[in-house]
């Protein structure tokens, strides 16, 4: 997202023509745009990206039982025998 990001300001400063983009090629005003497709290439080929919607969903599901443990006041509670 970063790349994506700092593609769009190069694009912009390029186009506005403001210096030190303004004089550069057309190619290194692009060159982020072409990270940001390489990096999500890699980031879905790898599993990365599920891994982390798999951490994120995990922690709000935990996030979820913590405060209905709450709610019902079982929350540090310990087992009586």
């Amino acid at each position: 997202m970063y790349f994506l990001g700092l593609g769009l300001i190069l694009l912009v400063m390029k186009y506005m023509l403001i210096e030190p983009v303004a004089n550069w090629a057309w190619w290194q005003v692009l060159m982020p745009f072409a990270l940001a497709v390489a990096w999500w290439a890699w980031a879905d080929s790898s599993g990365y990206t599920k891994r982390k919607a798999m951490d994120k969903e995990n922690a709000r599901k935990q996030a979820r039982i913590d405060r209905q443990r709450e709610a019902m006041g079982l929350q540090g509670s310990k087992k009586r025998r």
